[in-house]
């Protein structure tokens, strides 16, 4: 099968600018997960706006939010059923949408802003309809995170999306240091109130030297980036009030040289706790395994903490 007659199976959409006939008024039966704009309304897809005029009934996060988006481009609801689906209601509202793809309706959700199920709810939505058997179809659009990368300016070969980090600082530094080795871009949500603690432990944990990049009101008026190194841009937030709006955080990756002496402290540390109670090659063995480095290269850095 060509991948251009392939295409036209899997998507039941219309393409092109061509305005629905009466027979494609309704669309295909399925979850259509529709990316929304993360600050300016433009920022909306065709095929977003084709599924929102078109589909049975519609699910959103925030039910004004979407009834706004709507307003703005002038799509009629048309006396549709429009329900909220979040974190509070999902168990309690999964069997009406499931009920709904069960009838053969198409329902389409939207999340608040951005991409649906990007720190946000509905992979349960998603779980329990595809295990129903309905067909999905994800209409991509606006991206927070991949707008962030876009305009840090910092390596976007390689990242991780970490969503938001843990609101109390002793439980945010243990899961900042899981990932303080990690040689990529690390990505994070954050709350304009705790932004200049959660700074600051990064700095602590991080390294004060990485490069942090603060993106606020992506795509909006106001939108504003700040790059600077993390002790720096800590400091600047630590005596500034909290800035308003979302606020994406990018921390750059450690250098190769910082990543090796950590690894290396990581093993002397597991070292020095097996050699407390077990011989040199016990203990080697042991934290090889632990660790899945190289029993060979763990034997001989055990011997050069004995002789120390």
């Amino acid at each position: 099968m060509s991948e251009r007659t392939e295409s036209k199976r899997l998507d039941p959409l219309r393409t092109g600018n061509a305005r629905p006939t009466a027979a494609e008024t309704s669309l295909a039966p399925g979850l259509y997960l529709v990316a929304t704009p993360i600050g300016n309304a433009s920022d909306i897809t065709l095929r977003a706006l084709d599924v929102l005029a078109r589909a049975d009934a519609l699910a959103a996060e925030d039910t004004r939010q979407t009834q706004k988006l709507m307003e703005i481009h002038g799509i009629d609801r048309a006396g549709r059923r429009i329900v909220s689906y979040h974190d509070q209601n999902g168990a309690e509202r999964r069997p009406q949408i499931l009920g709904w793809l069960g009838e053969g309706k198409s329902v389409a959700y939207a999340s608040d802003a951005g991409t649906p199920l990007i720190a946000d709810p509905g992979y349960r939505l998603v779980e329990a309809a595809r295990e129903a058997g309905h067909d999905i179809h994800a209409i991509p659009g606006a991206s927070a995170v991949v707008t962030a990368l876009m305009l840090a300016g910092l390596p976007t070969d390689r990242f991780l999306f970490a969503g938001f980090l843990p609101v109390k600082s002793a439980a945010r530094r243990r899961e900042l240091t899981d990932l303080a080795s990690l040689r990529a871009t690390l990505v994070f949500f954050e709350s304009p109130r705790r932004l200049a603690e959660c700074l600051a432990d990064m700095a602590t944990v991080l390294g004060e030297t990485r490069i942090a990049v603060m993106a606020r009101e992506l795509t909006k008026t106001f939108e504003e980036i700040r790059r600077a190194r993390l002790s720096d841009l800590a400091a600047d937030l630590a005596s500034a009030a909290p800035p308003r709006g979302e606020v994406v955080l990018l921390i750059g990756p450690p250098d190769a040289e910082a990543v090796a002496e950590d690894a290396r402290a990581a093993l002397d540390t597991h070292l020095t706790d097996a050699l407390a109670t077990q011989s040199v090659k016990e203990a080697a063995r042991t934290v090889a395994t632990r660790l899945s480095l190289p029993k060979r290269e763990v034997y001989a850095r055990a011997l050069e903490l004995t002789r120390k």
